[in-house]
């Protein structure tokens, strides 16, 4: 199914760090906002990280990324999925970097989150990051359970501190 982005990118004029996944999970998008997965690791991580509970509200996840500036959004604007599996995405249009980077300055780094993202990062957008440090991350979904939560916490702290 033909799916477009259903909510906007997270960011403000002091964010620093640009995290992008693949696309918005089933969940994300009944929520209206990223990692909604209740089972997606990506907020416990930061929590971890910056010594920081993190509530389950996306006002209470807003909260907490503007205080450590840090922007989201998804490498993806539209693209054919079934459900929220990564495998399915197809006849991907990508997200405009470039005006995102021209638009918000302070961006110093980007993460990108899971091996999808960063296959289409690679293949779309990494041209528009000449001043930008580009750090491909593991997934922080549930369907990466190879991957444990100290890992996570582990290669997640090289971008943010």
């Amino acid at each position: 199914m033909r799916i477009t982005h259903t909510f906007p990118i997270y960011i403000n004029e002091d964010s620093t760090i640009l995290i992008l996944g693949s696309f918005p999970s089933v969940k994300s998008r009944e929520q209206n906002f990223y990692y909604g997965h209740p089972q997606n690791r990506f907020f416990k991580v930061l929590g971890s990280i910056f010594h920081e509970d993190v509530h389950n509200t996306v006002e209470s996840k807003k909260t907490f990324l503007k205080k450590y500036h840090i922007a989201l959004y998804d490498v993806i604007e539209e693209c054919d999925i079934e459900g929220s599996a990564d495998s399915t995405i197809k006849n991907v249009t990508p997200i405009n970097l470039k005006s995102i980077l021209e638009k918000y300055p302070k961006i110093k780094k980007i993460g990108v989150n899971g091996k999808k993202a960063s296959s289409l990062f690679e293949k779309h957008l990494s041209k528009y990051c000449g001043r930008v440090k580009v750090y491909h991350l593991p997934s922080t979904s549930p369907a990466n359970a190879k991957t444990s939560l100290e890992e996570l916490i582990e290669e997640y702290s090289v971008i943010l501190k």
